[in-house]
C-alpha cells in the first residue's frame, strides 16, 4: 500500500479499524474480534474480523502487545485516525469562562498570563500543558545605561509587557557619565516599541554602512550592550505545569526513561525552538504522534500544539498539551485552539 493507507482501506477495514482505536482512547485496552462484536455494529464473523485485524497489522496500522491479545493502533495508526477520522468536539462554555479568567484578568504581567494559560490548560486536560515565548519578540519601552561601579556598567531594559531585564557590561570604567547619557538618549529617541531582534538589524546594519549617529566610544558601548548580549531563541520563557500527570497513564509510567527524556528536553530549552519553526509552516494546531513527535523522538508521547499571535499577526510564541499517545484530542485540540486565541488577545 501507499503512503495514503487509510483511503486504500475497504469499509470494513475501516470501520474495524476505528474500533480498535476508538477503544485504546477510551480504555487504553487491546482490541480482538469478541471485544469488536460486544461493541456492536459490525455484522462480521470473528473469523472475519480477526482476518481484517491481522492484514491492519501487516499494514503497520496497527500491533498484537502479546502473541494472544488483541491489537492496538501503532503510531502510524494513530496518525491515518487523527488525519481521516477524528471528529473534533467543541470546547464548552465552562472552559472558556476559566481560559478568559485566568487569561484575561486584569493587573497580570505578561510572563504571569503566560505560567498561568499553562496551568489552565494542563488542569482542563488533564497533563502536562506547556507555553513556549521567545524574548526577542517583546517592545522595548525605556532602556538606560547607568555605571554600577568601576568595572562595570549595567543596561537596563524596560519592555512594554511590563518586564524588566538587567544586563551587566564589563566596561573597565572606559564610559564616562555623559556617554552613558547619550547613549541611552539615543537608542531611546530611535527604537523606543521596537524588539531587541528589530534594534539589532538596524544598528548592524547602519555599523556596516557607516551612518551610526553615534560616535565611536558609544558605538561600541551599544555594541556590547545590544549586539553582543542580545537574547537567543535558544533561551526561550517556558512555561510548562501538570508533569506528574504524564505518570498516571499506564502505558506512559511503565517507561520511566522516556518521563526522564522529556524532563531533561524541558531543562534543555534548546528543543523548543523547533516547535516554533514547526508553529509557523502551518495555520492552527499542529498534532505530533509518538515517534513521529519531532521533539521527543520516542513512542509514548504525543504533542498537541498551535502558534499564538500578535497584534501584527506574527507568530511570537506557542502552546499545547504533552500527554500518553491515547489523549483525547476530539477535547485537546479545540482547548488548545482556544486557548492559543485567547493569550493573542493579551498582546493586542
Amino acid at each position: 500500500m501507499s503512503e495514503n493507507v487509510y483511503a486504500e482501506l475497504n469499509d470494513r477495514s475501516k470501520q474495524i479499524f476505528k474500533s480498535v482505536v476508538e477503544t485504546y482512547l477510551k480504555t487504553g485496552e487491546p482490541s480482538g474480534s469478541e471485544t469488536i462484536l460486544k461493541k456492536g455494529g459490525i455484522d462480521l464473523s470473528s473469523s472475519s474480523i480477526r482476518a481484517i485485524l491481522s492484514n491492519l497489522q501487516k499494514e503497520g496500522l496497527l500491533f498484537a502487545p502479546h502473541t494472544s491479545s488483541g491489537r492496538l493502533p501503532t503510531d502510524k495508526g494513530m496518525r491515518f485516525f487523527v488525519d481521516g477520522l477524528l471528529e473534533f468536539g467543541r470546547i464548552s462554555k465552562s472552559d472558556k469562562q476559566n481560559i478568559k479568567q485566568q487569561c484575561l484578568s486584569k493587573g497580570k504581567s505578561y510572563q504571569e498570563v503566560l505560567d498561568d494559560a499553562s496551568k489552565t490548560i494542563s488542569g482542563l486536560s488533564n497533563y502536562a500543558g506547556i507555553v513556549i515565548a521567545p524574548k526577542y519578540h517583546k517592545k522595548i519601552k525605556h532602556l538606560d545605561f547607568i555605571r554600577l561601579n568601576f568595572e562595570q556598567v549595567m543596561l537596563i531594559i524596560a519592555y512594554e509587557n511590563g518586564e524588566i531585564e538587567n544586563r551587566i557590561i564589563d566596561d573597565s570604567g572606559k564610559y564616562n557619565p555623559n556617554i552613558l547619557q547619550q547613549t541611552s538618549n539615543y537608542l531611546n529617541s530611535k527604537f523606543q516599541n521596537k524588539t531587541i531582534r528589530e534594534i539589532k538589524k538596524t544598528i548592524e546594519k547602519e555599523i556596516f554602512e557607516s551612518q551610526n549617529q553615534l560616535k565611536f566610544t558609544s558605538s561600541k558601548l551599544v555594541k556590547q550592550g545590544i549586539l553582543e548580549s542580545s537574547p537567543s531563541l535558544n533561551n526561550p520563557y517556558i512555561f510548562m505545569h501538570g508533569q506528574s500527570s504524564l505518570l498516571n497513564d499506564d502505558i506512559v509510567s511503565k517507561d520511566l526513561d522516556h518521563i526522564r527524556d522529556l524532563f531533561d528536553e524541558i531543562e534543555k530549552k534548546t528543543t523548543f525552538i523547533d516547535i516554533l519553526e514547526n508553529a509557523g509552516k502551518a495555520n492552527g494546531v499542529q498534532i505530533f504522534i509518538g515517534s513521529k513527535n519531532f521533539l521527543f523522538k520516542h513512542s509514548g508521547l504525543s504533542m498537541v500544539m498551535a502558534p499564538y499571535k500578535n497584534k501584527e499577526q506574527e507568530i511570537v510564541g506557542a502552546i499545547g498539551v504533552v500527554g500518553p499517545t491515547r489523549l483525547n484530542y476530539s477535547k485537546i485540540v479545540p482547548l488548545v485552539d482556544y486557548t492559543s486565541k485567547i493569550i493573542g488577545k493579551v498582546l493586542k
